[in-house]
C-alpha cells in the first residue's frame, strides 16, 4: 500500500518516466510541486503545454525549432559550407555550448541499429543527402556517439557522402567509448571538434 494519495502517486509515476529521474527523485519533485504555490504549479504546467504546442522540428536541419526554421539555420553569420551531423538535438546543444563550431547542423534523430530495427530509412539521412545535393557544403563533420551504433552510422554516412566529392571528417575520440555526446563537458567537446580527422 502506497504512503501517498492516488493523485500524488500518479504524479510520481509520470515524473519517474522522465529520463534520468528515478523513483526517489520523482518523489522529491512531486513533493516540491505539492509545496509550491498554485501560481508556480500552473506556470510549470503551462510551460510544458506551450512547449508541446509551439515546438517542432526545423524543416532544414531537424533541430528543435519554434516555427519553420531553427535559430541556427536562420543565422546568416553561420558558415554554410560546413555541416555537422549529430544523432540528437541534445548533441547539437553540447557542441553549440563550446562556441567553437560556426557551421550548420543536421540532426539524424537516432543512429543505425539493425538489432533494434533502425536502418538508414528510419533516420533523417534521405533529407541530409537532399541538402548535400543542393551544393555549397564542402565539409561534413560526423559527430555521432562513439558507440557501435554511432560508428556504424558514421561509416555508412562517410561512404555515402564521399561519393558526392565532399570532404568527410569525424570528431576526434576525446569522448570516451560508449559515452554519449550529451554528457560531455565543453573542453572535451572542443578538443574533439579541433582534432577531427578524415574517414
Amino acid at each position: 500500500m502506497s504512503a501517498y494519495t492516488p493523485t500524488v502517486e500518479d504524479l510520481i509515476d509520470k515524473l519517474a518516466k522522465l529520463p534520468g529521474i528515478g523513483k526517489k527523485t520523482a518523489v522529491r519533485l512531486a513533493l516540491h510541486i505539492l509545496r509550491s504555490s498554485q501560481d508556480d504549479a500552473q506556470a510549470l504546467a503551462h510551460s510544458i503545454l506551450r512547449v508541446k504546442e509551439r515546438i517542432g522540428l526545423c524543416r532544414t536541419c531537424f533541430n528543435i525549432a519554434e516555427g519553420d526554421m531553427c535559430t541556427i539555420c536562420k543565422n546568416p553569420q553561420r558558415d554554410h559550407s560546413l555541416l555537422c551531423i549529430v544523432e540528437e538535438p541534445s548533441d547539437l546543444m553540447v557542441i553549440e555550448s563550446t562556441g567553437v563550431f560556426k557551421g550548420l547542423y543536421h540532426v539524424l534523430h537516432g543512429a543505425i541499429a539493425p538489432l533494434d530495427g533502425v536502418g538508414p530509412q528510419e533516420l533523417k539521412i534521405a533529407e541530409l543527402l537532399e541538402r548535400l545535393h543542393q551544393g555549397g557544403v564542402t565539409e561534413v563533420i560526423i559527430a555521432t556517439n562513439p558507440t557501435v551504433e554511432g560508428d556504424a552510422t558514421a561509416l555508412y554516412l562517410a561512404k555515402t557522402i564521399k561519393s558526392l566529392g565532399i570532404t568527410v571528417t569525424r570528431i576526434a575520440q576525446g569522448i570516451p567509448a560508449g559515452g554519449d555526446i550529451e554528457y560531455v563537458d565543453s573542453k572535451t567537446m572542443t578538443r574533439s571538434l579541433e582534432g577531427r580527422r578524415e574517414i
